[in-house]
């Protein structure tokens, strides 16, 4: 089973490759539901050319055919009877096709495994998603197997119980009617009576005795039947836990670092597999645990029974709750900095919606803006008396249930925040640090209104603002939300510090994703971030290796001299990159992170006219060029100049490369490179000049 498993996995142009083997020659739902089974088979030890071998394809028909109807045979409930005649009618196809040809089906079968092999090796070796099929997905796979086959055990062992119960009232009826006849045998004559009543009574016996043991057979049929659903309960709720706690959460802060410009949280495809699984499997044994109490009910036997199934209940409403409460999710999360009066979206998802019939009913979703006092509150169940702090227009969606994914979502497409109600702010604390959510809130029913769940659902936080210029300060804010909080965190608590590399990780990865570069922040790079943030001269990186740096020295406190705090020095330098700089940060044109006295020890040992780029240490978003030439009032001096920064207005006018091939004492990009082989391909080309047009 373990390449289908794998199979199931593929993207793309692979999975479109996968699903083209299958036809009304070979189903897919064959393939699915016989998965096991079919790659237990020898199909390799039949030799195609060999008409002797036509035998043993013919047993292999024969199995097929006897596992499908087999399989068909154990299908029950609502979904099972469709499924129970669809695969009925794939056995006879199957046996009509190939009874005459048998080879022929092993050379299709043969040919399909072989074929999804290549398809799961190829994508292993692209180092495609599936080939990082972890240990851990193995697990999950192989214990939903072993889940399916308890429960169908269970299912079976219900239906037994069923037949044992039914023949039990049949013989307790008999017995009813026995002792009634030997209540009329008063009417008979005497001699007659005694004779019918001998034999009535030791019918009785007989019968009064069968009963006694079949009680006791049933009471323990009934309870064994609990401790296998006990035992299968446990196993469900290890999974989920596994699932929700573990592959769900982990999934949740792959997107919250995604917000820092982490990679992708990657699909939720896998996931929603996982649950859906899920939902089917703890419905099942719900039913089945009802069924078992309508039995004890109909037929009350001495014995704990009544209360095990009543826990029983209990337990798997817990669980179903906790699966549909913790897979309403939030697909695609609204911006961490709103400004208010300004269009946003959001999207989200029940990751069982396509399950428990959730969406023959479309739920409506709402979305409201809280402070982080009142997520908190929420979370602890308190009541917040239904306050938000703001108004969103736009904010209901009714979800939509998409029948080729099979996902049921709600997109959220031109939501804008009206007006912010703020709290009242602690100490330093600036608007800027004020952390909102958007909380998405819906009420499902499931199994026909049968339970109804209300659903929460908290966005990452939210810095709302309300002018352009606050948004640097606000992004700071999220970055280290983003980077530093922990699963499972009361809203939205963060450490005060953190280790120094720690942070260089967030801005290595939030500065990539700016540039939209593999090219990040090097150890010299970031040695300069050290000796800015802590005032140091070292150059040695494991001097900073255990020193941490707190969100005041962040983005609180100046740093010294200066009218600005570190993450607006670092800020100000990628706001100037990504409008203006991009591409000779990629071509490695530009050194940037340079101080000046290393600008003027590195230019000094090289020719006149030798030149690098580095940001400015005294403006935010500045960018300067340092050169070494002659000391034109002193000769045979040498000197390293730097000129005034260019800042994002400057560049608005005239772009870094114009302006550098202007400078005709500029030569070579530092070490040694002609700045045209560097800089020429973004010049501005010459306006072009056509010779004037001779007289007539």
């Amino acid at each position: 089973m373990a390449v289908w498993i794998q199979a199931q996995q593929l993207q793309g142009d692979a999975l479109h490759q996968m699903q083209s083997l299958y036809g009304q020659h070979f189903p897919i739902e064959v393939r699915h539901y016989l998965a096991q089974w079919i790659e237990g088979q020898l199909w390799d030890s039949v030799e195609l050319e060999n008409p002797q071998d036509e035998l043993k394809a013919k047993r292999l028909l024969d199995s097929l055919v006897q596992e499908l109807q087999r399989k068909a045979e154990h299908q029950v409930g609502e979904d099972g009877f469709l499924l129970k005649i669809k695969l009925g009618h794939y056995a006879s196809q199957l046996k009509s096709t190939y009874d005459r040809c048998p080879l022929e089906l092993v050379r299709c079968i043969k040919h399909i495994l072989h074929s999804e092999q290549r398809l799961v090796q190829e994508a292993t070796n692209l180092c495609h998603p599936i080939g990082r099929l972890s240990q851990r997905h193995q697990q999950i796979n192989q214990t939903f197997e072993e889940l399916r086959v308890s429960t169908q055990e269970t299912e079976n062992e219900l239906r037994k119980l069923q037949h044992n119960q039914e023949y039990f009232i049949i013989q307790y009826q008999e017995n009813l009617r026995i002792q009634a006849q030997l209540s009329s045998l008063s009417a008979v004559p005497a001699e007659e009576r005694t004779q019918r009543e001998t034999s009535l009574q030791a019918k009785r016996a007989t019968v009064e005795a069968w009963l006694t043991r079949e009680a006791n057979t049933l009471q323990k049929y009934r309870l064994d039947l609990a401790e296998k659903h006990q035992k299968t309960l446990g196993q469900l709720r290890k999974q989920q836990t596994l699932i929700l706690d573990e592959e769900l959460i982990q999934w949740k802060r792959r997107q919250q670092l995604a917000g820092n410009g982490g990679p992708t949280e990657g699909g939720l495809d896998v996931l929603q597999s996982w649950c859906e699984k899920l939902a089917d499997l703890i419905w099942q044994n719900r039913q089945q645990i009802r069924r078992a109490e309508h039995l004890t009910q109909q037929l009350p036997l001495p014995g704990p029974m009544e209360e095990l199934l009543t826990k029983l209940n209990s337990d798997i409403t817990d669980i179903i709750s906790a699966l549909v409460t913790s897979t309403f999710i939030i697909e695609k999360q609204p911006p961490q900095v709103l400004k208010t009066q300004t269009k946003f979206a959001a999207t989200v998802r029940l990751l069982v919606g396509g399950k428990l019939n959730v969406h023959m009913n479309p739920p409506q979703v709402k979305a409201v803006i809280v402070s982080e006092q009142q997520a908190k509150a929420l979370l602890k169940n308190e009541s917040t008396r239904n306050d938000s702090s703001g108004e969103i227009l736009n904010n209901n969606c009714v979800m939509e249930y998409h029948r080729t994914t099979g996902t049921l979502s709600a997109h959220f497409r031109n939501m804008s925040l009206k007006r912010i109600k703020r709290s009242d702010r602690r100490g330093a604390e600036s608007v800027t640090e004020e952390k909102f959510t958007v909380m998405f809130e819906s009420q499902f029913s499931v199994g026909g209104n049968e339970l109804v769940f209300h659903v929460k659902t908290l966005s990452l936080p939210v810095v709302v603002i309300v002018h352009g210029s606050q948004d640097n300060n606000a992004t700071a804010t999220v970055l280290w939300d983003n980077a530093f909080a922990e699963p499972g965190r009361v809203p939205f608590i963060v450490p005060d510090k953190v280790l120094w590399p720690q942070l260089c990780e967030a801005l290595d990865m939030k500065y990539k994703a700016e540039m939209h570069s593999a090219r990040g922040l090097c150890d010299d790079n970031l040695i300069f971030l050290a000796q800015k943030a802590f005032s140091s001269a070292s150059i040695n990186p494991e001097d900073y290796r255990n020193m941490t740096m707190s969100w005041a020295q962040f983005n609180r406190e100046s740093l010294p001299g200066r009218n600005f705090t570190f993450w607006q020095w670092f800020d100000g330098v990628m706001e100037l990159m990504k409008k203006h700089l991009k591409p000779h940060w990629n071509d490695g044109a530009i050194l940037g992170f340079v101080n000046k006295q290393q600008a003027q020890d590195m230019l000094m040992s090289k020719p006149n006219g030798t030149f690098l780029l580095r940001f400015s240490d005294s403006e935010i978003g500045g960018i300067t060029i340092a050169w070494v030439a002659e000391n034109p009032n002193k000769a045979g001096e040498r000197l390293v100049w730097n000129l005034m920064p260019y800042t994002t207005k400057d560049f608005s006018i005239r772009s870094l490369a114009d302006r550098i091939s202007d400078l005709n004492h500029l030569m070579f990009l530092y070490p040694d490179r002609p700045k045209d082989e560097v800089f020429s391909k973004y010049y501005t080309p010459p306006l072009c000049t056509y010779p004037p047009h001779p007289s007539p």
